[in-house]
């Protein structure tokens, strides 16, 4: 086992001399240096605890045991090519297909979320033979370029919008174009995507794909209004193309009441495609797609053959097996509905008493709090939302971050092993730095967007 050789600070130098710095770290004026982690913890170099707020990666807890001890096996028998075949991979993805709707009974194993759901993209385009691609505002779906062109959150940084990109509204009742006064967002948000594609028709395009989030994340842990998949899906499948739900983020039970995010918009919903990734390997690299028999048939038939080197090789795909075990076994479902209700409902209690708190949203352990200079305008508070999060680290050991447009949405996705405690510790520790900024008369929302 590599031993931890280098101080803090030689690490440091060392990675600002040898990785590019596009890649940057969480706190990036004041690192930490992790060595181990248990559950919902880590621990840096001098031993000291930070309660993990934020890696969703690590689902049922960092080096769980029962994981580790199957993917030390596995590895110690055999990894090998997938071309090769074993018992696995089949006894995985039949697992996978017991927890979707039945049409989703097709699956191709991958090693990432960007690969899920590139690979979901030549899906839909190959099935429809149309090129155009639907997406949300604000979206991301990963860091390949073929996903930087579906991804406004990058795009539009970069070489900005392909004509076969369409961008739609992100339905966010808080701050978008319905809000939660209207009547019936759901429909109304679904409209200007039937507008978008009327559009599209009429410059003589055709449409392969709605690509979306179950639940936007990089958008600010949006939660979609009620029947809006439904009635996207009614307008996409009327113009030929397919839905896909990216559901890397918030799939495996993070919601709590179901499995996929998806399954919030009702029994009647179901995606054409889904795109799976982050908890699947709880911290390895696995990932999946999964498909009807028509979609999985016409990229068959386009006669090039797809095949993936270490997708769904024995060792993720025993990692992968032991994960649904844990969530089962360790009833980590109604672990997330229980601990998310009561963080929702503290953070709620939060807001009335602190002006700067404008919205609490969420389900499961997905939540945001938003933090606004004044409610009546919902202004972003994006500067104090940064100096909470840097308070939390330094004052508290909590590791949190931020999402959303202007980046003023402090975000938890903990792992799943995440308590009631936690929930109250990182609570009290909110109000207390709010209060103690309030107090001092440290206005930085002044400074803000």
């Amino acid at each position: 086992m590599a031993q931890d050789t280098f101080s803090k600070e030689e690490t440091l130098a060392m990675r600002r001399r040898l990785i590019g710095h596009s890649c940057r770290l969480f706190y990036s004026d004041d690192p930490v240096k992790i060595i181990r982690a248990r559950g919902q913890y880590l621990y840096d170099e001098h031993g000291k605890r930070y309660l993990d707020c934020i890696s969703n990666v690590q689902h049922v807890g960092h080096c769980h045991p029962s994981i580790t001890e199957v993917a030390a096996a596995q590895m110690d028998l055999l990894n090998i090519n997938t071309r090769f075949l074993h018992d696995n991979m089949v006894q995985y993805a039949d697992r996978l297909a017991a927890s979707l709707p039945d049409k989703l009974c097709i699956f191709y194993f991958v090693n990432s979320g960007s690969e899920a759901n590139d690979l979901a993209l030549r899906l839909a385009q190959q099935y429809t033979q149309h090129q155009d691609v639907i997406v949300l505002d604000h979206a991301y779906h990963g860091h390949l370029m073929s996903l930087i062109d579906i991804s406004p959150y990058k795009f539009r940084k970069l070489s900005g919008q392909k004509e076969w990109v369409h961008v739609a509204p992100l339905p966010d009742t808080y701050r978008g174009l319905y809000r939660e006064d209207h009547p019936n967002p759901g429909d109304a948000y679904a409209d200007t995507v039937k507008d978008l594609i009327d559009e599209v028709h009429s410059k003589g395009r055709k449409i392969s794909a709605f690509f979306a989030e179950s639940l936007p994340s990089v958008g600010g842990q949006i939660i979609m209004p009620q029947g809006y998949s439904t009635k996207v899906a009614e307008y996409v499948h009327s113009a030929g193309g397919v839905f896909v739900a990216d559901e890397v983020q918030t799939g495996f039970g993070r919601v709590g009441t179901h499995f996929w995010a998806f399954q919030l918009q009702g029994e009647g919903f179901c995606p054409d495609i889904v795109t799976m990734g982050k908890p699947m390997g709880n911290g390895h690299p696995l990932a999946c797609v999964a498909t009807t028999v028509e979609i999985a048939g016409a990229f068959t038939a386009n006669g090039v053959e797809y095949f993936n080197t270490f997708g769904g090789n024995p060792v993720s795909c025993a990692i992968g097996l032991a994960v649904l075990d844990v969530i089962e076994k360790e009833d980590l479902r109604r672990n997330a509905t229980k601990v998310g209700a009561h963080l929702k409902q503290l953070l709620t209690q939060l807001q009335t008493r602190h002006d700067i708190i404008g919205h609490v949203r969420g389900i499961g352990l997905f939540v945001g709090l938003e933090l606004v200079t004044d409610r009546r305008t919902r202004a972003p508070a994006t500067k104090t939302a940064a100096e909470v999060v840097k308070r939390l680290k330094e004052q508290d050991r909590i590791c949190v971050s931020t999402d959303g447009p202007w980046e003023n949405v402090v975000k938890f996705k903990p792992p799943m092993c995440f308590s009631i405690q936690d929930a109250d510790l990182v609570v009290r520790c909110i109000d207390r730095i709010i209060t103690e900024m309030a107090t001092s008369d440290l206005r930085l929302e002044k400074e803000d967007v």
